[in-house]
């Protein structure tokens, strides 16, 4: 096989491996993707959850297992980030709403990833398939080329002088 040959099946493996390390990639945003998708539906749920008549003595979760005791009035509204971390305070039913196309559009997002992920799979196994089979043949090639036991036996010849290897840990040239 040729220098030319062994060029690209190192290319082949490089684009492998840069296909390997982006749908990993993607398999971490999808999941961070998941998380949050997940976050917002608990959201919902719980603004969905307090009565137009608001709620007295609600516990909200402040994180790491943290709760605060609060009253709720009714007709209250809830703060969410609105873009650019700007907050504003809006109804429950409109900041449902925004958490709700928020929820849609991540799931497009995930979609989308999925979709490239898939092309990018199918590229990866199909190279990884070509590799495999240069990688044949370059074997093959080389199993052709190892010189036959007799022409093995006449290089072992006792007039050749043999070289010594020290052992040790010392390098030599010859190392």
């Amino acid at each position: 096989m040729s220098a030319v040959d062994k060029a690209e099946l190192q290319r082949i493996a490089q684009q492998v491996e840069l296909n390997r390390q982006r749908m990993e990639s993607i398999e971490q945003q999808m999941s961070r993707l998941e998380q949050i998708r997940i976050e917002q539906l608990q959201t919902i749920e719980t603004l969905s959850a307090i009565p137009d008549s608001g709620a007295k003595g609600a516990m909200i979760p402040l994180g790491s297992g943290v709760q605060i005791v609060a009253d709720i009035p009714s007709k209250t509204g809830a703060v969410i980030d609105i873009g650019s971390r700007v907050q504003a305070e809006k109804p429950i039913s409109e900041a449902i709403e925004i958490l709700t196309q928020r929820t849609e559009e991540i799931l497009e997002l995930m979609n989308k990833m999925k979709m490239e992920f898939s092309a990018i799979e199918e590229t990866t196994i199909s190279l990884a398939n070509v590799f495999n089979e240069q990688m044949t043949t370059l074997q093959s090639e080389n199993i052709e080329e190892i010189p036959d036991k007799k022409e093995v036996l006449q290089d072992n010849s006792p007039n050749k002088p043999r070289k010594k290897r020290k052992r040790g840990t010392e390098l030599t040239l010859d190392d």
